[in-house]
């Protein structure tokens, strides 16, 4: 059931697709540039909205059927609101998952899409990036929908998208496409079942970004032995899947700078281990991989666009399982960085992985920041719901330059307090720390102990509860959503190339 859109950036010129989708804003106006083809239409278009208070608000479609002479079934005016070059370029995207899934919704398989409103080529390109994300599901493996083949969409939708400026367009589009492939990159590994999906595929996953210009090296667990991973190989041990260490580099800056670092857990499925989650709800382990799957999203990205920064990604790949060999709770293990660990529950592994992968990080690469994304703790979404990701911070500036670029992209971050008083929450009597800090501040607890590996650098710890399972949005149908993507990119963009 595979379902694939082609998207195709052109200028103005008469309509000769199945369906013309006309936008406009918060009222229809007959831009000098396009004149002609509104009047190729053969309709008085402004005649008929008015005739229909047809008033062009967000969200809103006019239906006329074709005046004879035009090749096409039907012209639909749509309407995105009261939008302008001031706008928010969210709303342009969101307008695009509005308009492709209307057009999902009638069957067609192709349209033409007339832009003629004013904005920037950057807002236009987002709303080309709202047509490919609304336009995404995954039904890859749906052999029997139970729909009668009519009512099935177009197995391709090809789109046209008539613009003032095509070169400018395409041109953002460019660039805007590789966020775009980037998200689909992580939404596909988030949603493929955890049967399809191990820790060896998700390896290969990583390795495939050498197509795109990136240096991908994996550790196997003999590597990570000798190297004194056994915060990270302590997860896995319970598991017939072997754990790994996947390192993506991406070399577009000057030779020799500091990289930008992205850390990531990538847990491929997690019952809890020993410490086993209830039955209900834990088909949604699949996910716990959203963190490895945003930063494998966000490195395929910069490949695409030819980013001017180094950056490297290093994402932690563990099953973790209950059997003979898995970790017990009251077990003391040492990791990468030398310190030592009770296991007060096996479910709170991905800040296992996580210690030594940011500790192998901080070492290897010396990066001028790190930023760890991860489905650490059910606590952040008690806190934060799944409309934020939780962000916890050493540094000031990194935090703010996050929160902006999840104001700008609506990936949205929350930050939340740190501090000794929570630190000491996390002390063992038996070891240098445990892996739980009790029913409190868990979201917390849990930063402080990863904070206990990253020294001095720069450092961000996002908590995804926003990765999987949220409600959608007219970009976001799937239930995985990619979430990390763009606010990464964004925060790239603005601040370090």
């Amino acid at each position: 059931m595979d379902q694939t859109l082609k998207l195709k950036i052109d200028s103005f010129k008469a309509p000769k697709a199945k369906h013309v989708c006309l936008l406009v804003a918060d009222e229809l106006k007959m831009a000098d540039q396009s004149a002609e083809l509104w009047s190729a239409t053969g309709l008085d278009l402004a005649t008929l909205s008015k005739a229909a208070k047809f008033e062009a608000k967000k969200s809103s479609f006019f239906n006329i059927y074709a005046a004879d002479g035009l090749d096409a079934d039907h012209v639909i005016l749509a309407g995105i609101g009261d939008l302008s070059a001031e706008t928010d370029i969210k709303e342009f995207a969101s307008a695009g998952g509005t308009i492709v899934n209307k057009l999902r919704g009638l069957n067609v398989d192709s349209a033409e899409i007339v832009f003629d409103i004013e904005a920037s080529a950057e807002q236009i390109a987002a709303f080309a990036a709202g047509l490919r994300l609304g336009h995404y599901r995954f039904d890859k493996y749906k052999t029997n929908p139970g729909k009668k083949e009519d009512d099935l969409p177009p197995a391709e939708l090809k789109l046209t998208l008539q613009v003032a400026d095509k070169k400018a367009v395409t041109t953002a589009d460019k660039i805007r496409d590789a966020v775009t492939q980037g998200t689909i990159c992580a939404r596909n590994l988030v949603n493929e079942p955890a049967n399809v999906l191990g820790t060896e595929e998700f390896a290969q996953a990583a390795k495939d970004l050498e197509e795109h210009g990136l240096e991908v090296e994996i550790l196997d667990e003999k590597q990570m032995t000798k190297l004194g991973m056994g915060a990270l190989l302590a997860v896995g041990y319970g598991s017939r899947r072997p754990s790994h260490l996947a390192i993506m580099k991406w070399n577009g800056g000057k030779k020799g700078d500091a990289p930008i670092a992205f850390v990531g857990k990538g847990v491929v499925f997690d019952s809890g281990g020993l410490s086993i989650k209830p039955a209900g709800g834990m088909e949604d382990m699949k996910g716990d991989m959203g963190g490895a799957a945003a930063v494998t999203g966000i490195m395929k990205t910069l490949g695409l666009r030819k980013a001017k920064v180094n950056a490297v990604g290093v994402i932690g790949l563990v099953e973790n399982m209950a059997d003979g060999n898995a970790m017990r709770p009251s077990d003391i293990i040492t990791s990468m960085s030398g310190q030592t660990i009770e296991v007060l529950n096996t479910d709170a592994e991905g800040r296992l992985v996580l210690a030594d992968a940011l500790w192998y990080t901080k070492e290897n690469f010396k990066p001028k920041f790190m930023v760890n994304l991860a489905t650490l703790t059910g606590a952040n979404m008690v806190a934060l719901g799944d409309q934020y990701a939780g962000l916890f911070s050493n540094d000031d500036d990194l935090s703010a330059n996050l929160t902006q670029a999840g104001l700008d992209t609506g990936e949205r971050v929350w930050r939340m307090p740190m501090g000794p008083e929570y630190d000491k929450l996390i002390n063992s009597k038996f070891a240098d720390m445990k892996n739980i800090g009790g029913r409190w501040a868990g979201a917390i607890t849990a930063a402080q102990f990863l904070k206990r590996f990253v020294g001095e650098v720069p450092w961000a710890h996002i908590d995804l509860s926003t990765a999987m399972n949220v409600p959608a949005t007219p970009i976001c149908k799937s239930w995985g959503t990619g979430f990390g993507v763009a606010l990464l990119d964004k925060m790239v963009r603005d601040h370090y190339e």
